[in-house]
């Protein structure tokens, strides 16, 4: 099984500042002014041009969509974005982040904060010694690249965009965005200390990949990567809060509340959330997280040859191989026995589910946690409300074959 795997690149900056005096003479520019910022001749003019007015002039932001091979990770065969893949993704980055940003943040919040470069690599970055995919990683708070970009769908009238690509969409660039933007945010302010206090013992940097969506959030993690480190734990729940769908959150919510972690009041708070996340159907019989099995589940013991109970139960969705493909082994080593099956979410968490009296701090308790210290993080110290974020990236996300309809311009080479 693929699992995500994103890099954070750091660099240190070095800057020396030189103090002028008074008597100073300013002489002319040493840098060329007579060089215009586009070049008109070139076969890509139009679309520079779009650029520059775009993301240069209001945001100091460079757009690489020609490949760069000194600035790829070289441990990777990759190959260049597309052209009109390329041009594509950019008026998403502007429509779905930029805007958005600066929508809540003020006109200047991306102009201070926002990263400096975005570089485009059209194929995935697939690792066969960890398996993992990496689909982006940022250097230095200045530079994002994003991976896969040539997996984009060109968007016709024939042809528009479904919830589906919008979720690969998310899965392949702007979970990334969000991530390594988030990075920037929290390295700028930092986050406060008590949220890496909140699952101390389980933060695993080297073999994070091996556990398995289950076991992440029954551990109080909401992805797997986030149980690698605190920074990254916390910078993933924020981009999942942003962009992860409904399904994936409630596959979430159902794992972190199946082994224990339910405390006194989560079932309420579990509530609040769903609510603050916008998501509707809990008495939808159509939505696959009101209707699942849930299964007990045994590994095979190498020295008896016998199935013991590994003591986990797990969730398995119709139409999803999310139980199967979540645990990351094969049927041989491993083997389920069905417990019961619901046909509503609220059947389960309300009657099912039983109150964790354990001193432990994990599943959906641990969720609730961090994402009350995330949340207040982003308000007090940004002025920015997560979940309107999300309600923002959403609503343009159902309008986004308007947008492409009406002002999106897709340049062909001159």
């Amino acid at each position: 099984m693929k699992k995500i795997f994103y890099i954070l690149m750091g660099a240190a900056l070095s800057l020396t500042v030189i103090s002028c005096g008074s008597n100073d003479d300013f002489t002319e520019t040493i840098f060329d002014t007579e060089t215009p910022a586009v070049d008109q001749n070139a076969a890509t003019a139009p679309f520079d041009q779009w650029l520059y007015d775009n993301f240069v002039v209001p945001y100091n932001v460079e757009i690489q969509y020609k490949f760069n091979f000194p600035a790829s990770n070289l441990d990777y065969q990759l190959t260049p974005a597309e052209y009109k893949k390329s041009q594509l993704l950019s008026y998403f980055i502007r429509y779905l982040f930029y805007d958005v940003y600066t929508l809540y943040g003020g006109e200047d919040f991306m102009k201070k904060y926002g990263p400096r470069i975005f570089h485009f690599i059209g194929s995935n970055a697939y690792s066969p010694t960890t398996g993992t995919e990496m689909l982006g990683y940022a250097s230095a708070g200045v530079k994002i690249t994003l991976i896969n970009v040539n997996n984009l769908k060109l968007w016709t009238e024939d042809n528009p965009y479904t919830s589906a690509d919008m979720e690969l969409l998310n899965k392949d660039q702007f979970h990334t965005m969000h991530h390594e933007f988030s990075h920037i945010l929290h390295q700028t302010k930092s986050y406060p200390v008590d949220f890496g206090q909140i699952t101390p013992g389980s933060y695993d940097g080297r073999d994070w990949q091996k556990r398995d969506s289950v076991e992440s959030n029954l551990l109080g993690y909401i992805t797997q990567y986030g149980s690698s480190a605190t920074y990254e734990d916390f910078v993933e729940t924020l981009s999942c809060t942003i962009t992860d769908t409904d399904c994936r959150w409630m596959h979430a919510i159902v794992n972190a509340c199946l082994n224990g972690g339910v405390k006194e009041g989560d079932k309420v708070r579990v509530y609040e959330l769903i609510d603050s996340l916008e998501i509707s159907g809990l008495d939808d019989p159509a939505k696959n997280w009101n209707n699942f099995v849930i299964y007990k589940e045994s590994a095979l013991n190498e020295e008896t040859g016998k199935y013991e109970e590994t003591g986990r139960y797990v969730p398995s969705f119709p139409n999803s191989d999310h139980r199967t493909d979540a645990m990351g082994h094969a049927e041989t080593t491993l083997k389920y026995e069905k417990v019961t099956e619901f046909k509503s979410f609220r059947s389960f968490l309300d009657n099912w589910v039983e109150i964790d009296t354990s001193s432990e701090v994990k599943g959906i308790n641990a969720i609730l946690k961090k994402l009350e210290i995330a949340t207040k993080w982003y308000t007090e110290r940004w002025g920015l409300h997560l979940f309107e974020i999300r309600r923002e990236v959403r609503k343009r996300q159902v309008n986004i074959n308007d947008y492409l309809r009406n002002y999106v311009t897709i340049y062909d080479y001159q």
